[in-house]
């Protein structure tokens, strides 16, 4: 084996999902972002922060990209789904066993190198590598560690007052049946748990139909999703076991309204109500929590109760937002449930154990909008600054009990927030606040992944090396969006009017979210992967049990694909007369942009910029509205970095892989695109 010589010894790699170099670029120059302007200075960048980035410009394919130095077309993610059996289906696509390409842990942990993969939404799990050095927790999901595995029960507003008569759980969106109401005492089904584990820790994939026919074309859904509320009466406090004089009380709902827990609203020395405090039963004399406005709380230990009807134990995030003086009303935030003891998706399992006596349970997640600044400020930003706290001190713990030297991380702040409110960064008529709430909203988020950065300042005067950098960003869209290249289906509508895709009618004559594969020439599904309904190739099983083959002749298939090409970029929107699509390749075409091959459509199409999505469906070099744009960014520090160093190379996503390897002196993944950045190396490479 050829051996080089290791410019770092321990390299920190920082990611930090939808980071924008523009945004950071001008929060960095108003100064509101000082410790990523240390790392600057410290290290070396391009002036606008931007790497190039690779398609499709949406989490999975970037993130195994990055480990990987390959694109999409050679690794073989080729979208946070992949294809199903039918062209109908999606499979879900965060499985390290779809990844045909070596990721640069592997490479690492295989030279002697103690390394951590900490939450890599991309080919990370489950591990690929038996070596001893290799340590990886989770990778299965975006949001947070244990998302797809330990969330056990919704987030939701509490809301009590005089003015409500019952207790009552009210969903976000229709469920089958109604939650009761049910006061009971809940043992833990160990054996129902253990089987919540294992079938989250196993990511065999699950094909899923998911037409978006109903949405109409040329529409941007401004209308956010709804939240879980539950509310309350208040009443003077009857029946408690050690309730102090002029106490009142209320009744909280867990679990969509199947767990309920008395709460007393208190009050102080003056009189005056400051304090609420949720109980388990009335005659209880201590409380599960006790909470005062503004203050979060986390990690509340309760039960959480599972479909079957068993239950258990999990922590939630509470936080009092608002309480009447005298009593009269209050608001209450309720987190994600974190389920306690959810060690599925850690390798080697002792190391949950560890994190989580020294750190806490694993930090829950919130993904609240709606445009209201209560729930983006007060509930989701502050949820995630406990996302930020607890990752950050679980790679402290790794690095001082494990002697980790080299850590692969990923935190989803910026990406999962932005995606409830980016959009109303433009001018847009579904807005109902000014642009500039949203601005503010952007640049809270953009001190709070400076906040989580600023925990690791301190190892590059302990000679570590430190990479920031994203899988892509994401931008607010001028236009309204076509309905072509969204990631999570098969989209309809475009391919209707273009006459490519047809579904099926009921008696009455209503279009019903099926398609007609005897008249469906092609569909779209994923980030614009178009797929011809070709004979002897697209088998379609009917409900009758039945096969039914393709419509296309494989003879066609050029000039077909040429068809649909042209009518793509022929497609205007109707407002402002421009075109919607920038891109529209033939798969052996699409290689230019990191795509095709076997996991591709036979076409790919991307959105013109200004017609987007908030990412997935568009170039990497997309720009938005506010100083958006969908470039990732890439900043280095430290040992064997170039200090105070700009760069004008192009510092492509496949790039990444190889200039760690280059900085470790090891030798590239097997698959490997990519070269060194090698300008920004203190010492000639």
């Amino acid at each position: 084996m050829t051996s080089r010589k290791a410019f770092a010894d321990k390299i920190m790699l920082l990611g930090i999902d939808g980071m924008d170099p523009r945004l950071t670029r001008k929060y960095v120059d108003e100064g509101i972002m000082p410790n990523t302007a240390e790392y600057i200075k410290r290290g070396a960048a391009r002036h606008d922060l931007v790497m190039l980035g690779g398609h499709p410009t949406v989490t999975p394919p970037m993130w195994t990209t990055l480990a990987t130095g390959a694109y999409a077309n050679v690794h073989g993610i080729t979208g946070f789904f992949r294809k199903g059996n039918d062209i109908d289906e999606i499979d879900y696509n965060l499985d390290s066993r779809n990844c045909k390409a070596e990721p640069m842990w592997n490479v690492l942990a295989e030279a002697g190198k103690k390394t951590l993969v900490f939450h890599w939404p991309g080919s990370a799990w489950p591990p690929t590598s038996d070596s001893e050095n290799l340590f990886v927790v989770d990778g299965t999901a975006p949001g947070v560690p244990g998302m797809s595995s330990s969330l056990v029960d919704h987030e939701f507003i509490f809301r009590a007052g005089e003015e409500y008569n019952e207790v009552t759980f009210i969903p976000a969106a229709p469920i089958e049946a109604s939650a009761a109401c049910v006061t009971t005492d809940l043992a833990d089904d160990d054996a129902e748990v253990a089987g919540l584990y294992e079938s989250a820790a196993n990511t065999e994939s699950k094909s899923r139909k998911a037409l978006l026919y109903k949405l109409a074309q040329g529409s941007v859904n401004a209308s956010e999703g709804n939240h879980n509320e539950v509310v309350s009466p208040i009443k003077p406090a009857e029946g408690w076991e050690n309730a102090p004089e002029g106490a009142l009380e209320c009744t909280i709902l867990y679990s969509m309204g199947y767990l309920r827990r008395p709460v007393l609203i208190l009050k102080n020395e003056e009189g005056i109500y400051d304090r609420v405090a949720i109980y388990k039963k009335k005659k209880d004399t201590e409380p599960i929590v006790t909470l005062f406005v503004g203050k979060s709380v986390r990690s509340v230990i309760d039960d959480a109760m599972l479909p079957s009807g068993g239950s258990l134990q999990a922590g939630r995030n509470h936080k009092l937002l608002r309480l009447d003086p005298e009593g009269k009303s209050l608001i209450l935030s309720v987190s994600y449930a974190m389920a306690v003891g959810s060690d599925a998706l850690y390798h080697p399992k002792r190391i949950y154990k560890g994190i989580v006596e020294n750190c806490g349970l694993p930090a829950t997640l919130s993904m609240y909008g709606m445009q209201d600044d209560m729930l983006i400020t007060e509930c989701m930003l502050d949820d995630w600054y406990g996302v930020a706290d607890w990752q950050a001190d679980a790679l402290h713990y790794m690095i001082e009990k494990e002697g980790i030297e080299m850590i692969f991380s990923h935190y989803h702040s910026i990406d999962l927030e932005e995606h409830q409110f980016i959009k109303h960064l433009a001018e847009r008529d579904f807005n109902r606040n000014p642009v500039e709430v949203a601005e503010k909203w952007m640049r809270n988020l953009y001190i709070q992944a400076d906040y989580y950065l600023g925990k690791f300042l301190h190892f590059l005067d302990e000679g570590w090396t430190i990479l920031i950098f994203s899988d892509h960003a994401q931008v607010a869209p001028k236009h309204d969006v076509p309905m072509l290249c969204d990631l999570n289906g098969v989209c309809t509508p475009v391919m209707e009017e273009l006459g490519y895709t047809v579904l099926q009618r009921n008696e009455e004559g209503k279009k019903i979210p099926k398609i007609d594969w005897t008249k469906t020439r092609a569909v779209v599904q994923r980030e614009g992967h178009i797929y011809l309904n070709i004979k002897g190739r697209e088998k379609h099983v009917m409900e009758d049990g039945s096969i039914l083959d393709g419509i296309v002749d494989p003879a066609d298939q050029y000039e077909l694909e040429e068809q649909i090409m042209t009518d793509l970029y022929g497609y205007k929107d109707k407002k402002t007369g421009h075109r919607v699509f920038s891109v529209a390749l033939r798969n052996r075409d699409a290689v230019l942009l990191g795509q095709g091959g076997p996991e591709g459509g036979d076409i790919i199409a991307w959105h013109a910029e200004g017609y987007n999505f908030d990412h997935s469906d568009c170039l990497s070099t997309t720009w938005g509205e506010g100083d958006t744009s969908v470039s990732p960014i890439f900043i280095a520090a430290g040992k064997g970095i170039k200090e105070g160093f700009e760069t004008d190379r192009i510092i492509r996503q496949i790039d990444f892989a190889a200039t760690v390897a280059g900085l470790a002196g090891v030798r590239f993944p097997a698959q490997c695109e990519g070269a060194p950045v090698y300008p920004i190396f203190a010492e000639e490479f």
